[in-house]
């Protein structure tokens, strides 16, 4: 596959990721991820939200202390939600790049590819760091698109 038809993929991916985001009730941050496998086959997606059969209660959505701490990332739900295997796949996340918990999940599911926007979000630059050191020593390559 040549760079440009890479590229175009990744935009792909990342728009569907884009979308799945949406699903999520976050009234503050929306996430989305896609995993892929090398044949470009959709093998699973996850979005942040709560866990099944756990109400989506104002109370719950709008106070960021307990949110964090009941809340599924989107990667979380996209790795427990693939019926497969996700050795050697790619995982596409909007709108940013996975924080450092789960990061150390993609690195254990076997994922070896990672693909989101480049985000300047100061809330998040201590994470994004872990992460991407996560990354470089667990050898997952990890693509940050700046025109997402």
């Amino acid at each position: 596959m040549t760079n440009e038809d890479k590229e175009k993929w990744d935009k792909r991916f990342l728009e569907l990721a884009k979308h799945i985001a949406s699903w999520s009730k976050d009234p503050s941050t929306q996430t989305g991820a896609v995993i892929v496998d090398h044949k470009r086959r959709i093998v699973s997606v996850g979005y942040n939200g709560l866990a099944q059969g756990v109400e989506d209660l104002a109370e719950r959505l709008d106070n960021r202390e307990i949110k964090y701490k009941m809340f599924l990332h989107c990667e979380r739900n996209a790795i427990l939600f693939a019926a497969r295997p996700l050795d050697n796949c790619t995982i596409y996340t909007w709108p940013f790049m996975s924080c450092a918990a789960c990061a150390a999940m993609v690195i254990q599911a076997g994922i070896t590819r990672e693909v989101a926007p480049y985000s300047k979000n100061p809330r998040w630059v201590e994470e994004f760091e872990l992460a991407t050191q996560q990354f470089k020593e667990a050898g997952v390559e990890l693509c940050l698109l700046e025109d997402s």
